[in-house]
């Protein structure tokens, strides 16, 4: 034989030479839970490992993060039922505790990079990604919400928001409001191919933000679907987003390659709660090395086309790669 493929696989010195793809925690966004108040610091009973943070906390444990190398973070905050309105105005509250954690957070580690998430459900007492009106939500009345709420984030010193509403026109809507009021620096993260999917779970968990009523399938994507992927990738370029995301990512591997040969902005995707849980849940049990099935999943992420990963493992793999 004169090819003999396994001459490359002899040793690990030789395995690491010829290895295609790379991951680092430079590739990696790590999602955060927030509350409100001080010395707070509760496990999601769903997400072994994963905590909701105060922001005195919070802040010490990004600054440990930012010690193992990750440099990038994306901040959800968990609101009470008693600040939620149909309007999500607390959203852009300049006096709510999110927005004022966002400015902490900017001002003790400006050399990290700060996402942050758009969409109503978070504050809405519907639970929806839009305003809700008769049942039915509402598209473009949506879009000034969403407006008002970027700017507000923008603001606060956010370097990258992430819209993950999946109404239509938002990121033109919200680039065009950026620009005008001049941030235009502020970068914008799509959630491009956001798909209606049961894996997002144990998020809606740590946030208390499922929806009220029905489901979320009129304005997220149905998970049969490959092409639309495409046109709202089309809009969302055209649009002026400066990314594209893919959530969730093991089950939409074919999205991301897809997306990856067709465009030439980077792909993100969010490799979702859901996804995380599984592992850990099977890794407690002792059916699977958890960290063998973690460097796994996010490699295959990686090599599927993903340039930037949203990850609850971004911890974790920080301490294994260190």
């Amino acid at each position: 034989m004169l090819r003999r493929p396994r001459r490359n696989r002899k040793s690990e010195v030789v395995r690491n030479l010829v290895e295609e793809t790379t991951l680092s925690v430079n590739d990696l966004i790590f999602p955060m839970f927030l509350v409100d108040g001080i010395q707070k610091k509760v496990e999601v009973a769903s997400m072994p490992g994963i905590y909701r943070f105060s922001i005195d906390l919070m802040l010490k444990e990004i600054e440990s993060c930012m010690k193992l190398g990750i440099k990038s973070f994306d901040v959800f905050p968990a609101y009470p039922d008693s600040l939620k309105d149909s309007i999500a105005s607390e959203s852009y509250n300049p006096e709510t505790f999110y927005l004022k954690a966002l400015r902490a957070i900017k001002q003790n580690f400006p050399e990290l990079c700060l996402m942050s998430d758009v969409a109503m459900d978070p504050y809405s007492s519907d639970g929806h990604d839009g305003l809700v009106k008769n049942g039915k939500i509402l598209n473009d009345e949506t879009l000034e919400i969403l407006g008002r709420m970027s700017l507000a984030q923008a603001d606060a010193g956010v370097d990258i928001l992430g819209p993950s509403d999946m109404m239509d026109g938002r990121v033109g809507f919200i680039r065009e409001l950026l620009d005008d009021n001049g941030y235009t620096d502020t970068s914008i993260m799509s959630y491009t191919a956001k798909y209606a999917s049961a894996f997002y779970g144990p998020f809606r968990d740590a946030l208390d933000s499922a929806p009220k009523f029905g489901d979320k399938k009129t304005y997220q994507m149905n998970p049969a679907n490959i092409k639309e992927a495409l046109i709202e990738a089309d809009l969302d370029a055209e649009e002026g987003a400066d990314f594209l995301m893919v959530k969730p990512a093991l089950a939409y591997l074919d999205i991301i390659k897809l997306l990856n040969e067709n465009y030439s902005l980077p792909i993100a995707a969010y490799n979702v709660s859901g996804e995380y849980s599984m592992i850990k849940a099977a890794g407690e049990r002792g059916w699977i090395d958890p960290d063998r099935a973690m460097l796994e999943s996010l490699i295959s992420i990686k090599r599927a086309g993903a340039k930037v990963i949203l990850t609850y493992f971004a911890k974790e793999f920080a301490m294994l790669k260190g």
